[in-house]
């Protein structure tokens, strides 16, 4: 009777496990120009906003200059501003 009970809970550890590096693999950086964000949602961005999604581990190289502006909501960094849609 132990052995089921070891099985079920193993499953059941092995199936959280997946569901949250799911969860954590949809995070991305966004930049527009030299102005990067975080977002948690994969959206598609319209052409006309010029932006380049990284992977969530994407560090800029030593020769460039980048700065992270944060902003909620659904939306890109554009001429300093933040442009929802």
């Amino acid at each position: 009777m132990k052995l089921p009970i070891r099985l079920l809970t193993a499953t059941a550890l092995g199936l959280g496990t997946l569901a949250f590096s799911a969860l954590s693999a949809s995070a991305a950086i966004v930049c527009s120009g030299t102005v990067c964000w975080h977002t948690h949602e994969m959206y598609e961005y319209p052409p006309a906003a010029g932006v380049i999604v990284h992977p969530d581990d994407w560090r800029w190289g030593a020769g460039e200059h980048f700065s992270w502006r944060e902003h909620a909501g659904r939306g890109y960094w554009q001429g300093g501003r933040w442009t929802e849609w």
